[in-house]
């Protein structure tokens, strides 16, 4: 993985933890353990800190940074969707932040709260847990459901097995010119969609 000192600061990884080769970890980062930090993600802790705590999941092509003297801190079981920008804010423990949502400085977003895919959420608002939010600029449209927060956390958990999964088999391999007869599907356990599962 490409890891960079800066000023002597060096990026910490947990050895349980997993960072896609094509992620880019600078200076003051710490990754707790049972992470995942997929392919072409940026966590660049130049002027301020980056704290992933255990099972944090941070997605293709997200943005970490922050202001100096910041810190930038996902806790426990948090889950960054594809595209996501967090800049010097918090995400409480078990929150999600959707796919190309941007939590700007001294946000914070509450535990077990989902704020939407595209979301803005603004510098400095402190919102509650266990809430949806959504909008330009963010707001907290209704409270979660207890079905909604098992969801979630389902889809922590895959993010979770994926990192052991990356560790045991993930290797980098020439294509095949074409499928095989018998090509064997991916047998992973996980949460249907929320729509799907809305259907049922």
């Amino acid at each position: 993985m490409p890891c960079y000192s800066i000023d002597g600061v060096v990026p910490v990884v947990h050895p349980s933890s997993h960072v896609h080769p094509t992620a880019v970890l600078i200076g003051d980062v710490i990754v707790g353990p049972g992470c995942y930090i997929g392919p072409c993600a940026s966590l660049r802790a130049d002027f301020g800190r980056i704290v992933l705590h255990e099972g944090v999941n941070v997605q293709d092509s997200c943005v970490i940074h922050g202001f100096p003297d910041s810190e930038t801190v996902v806790e426990r079981n948090g889950h960054i969707g594809h595209g996501a920008v967090l800049h010097g804010c918090i995400v409480r423990h078990d929150a999600l932040v959707g796919m190309n949502a941007v939590v700007m400085d001294e946000a914070e977003v509450g535990a077990y709260s989902i704020v939407a895919a595209c979301a803005f959420v603004r510098a400095g608002l402190k919102l509650p847990e266990k809430s949806l939010i959504a909008g330009l600029p963010a707001k907290v449209m209704r409270p979660l459901s207890e079905d909604e927060m098992r969801w979630k956390l389902e889809g922590t958990e895959t993010y979770q097995r994926l990192s052991e999964r990356c560790h045991a088999s993930l290797r980098e391999v020439a294509p095949l010119a074409e499928p095989e007869a018998d090509r064997p599907r991916l047998q992973v356990q996980g949460p249907q969609t929320l729509v799907a599962s809305k259907r049922q």
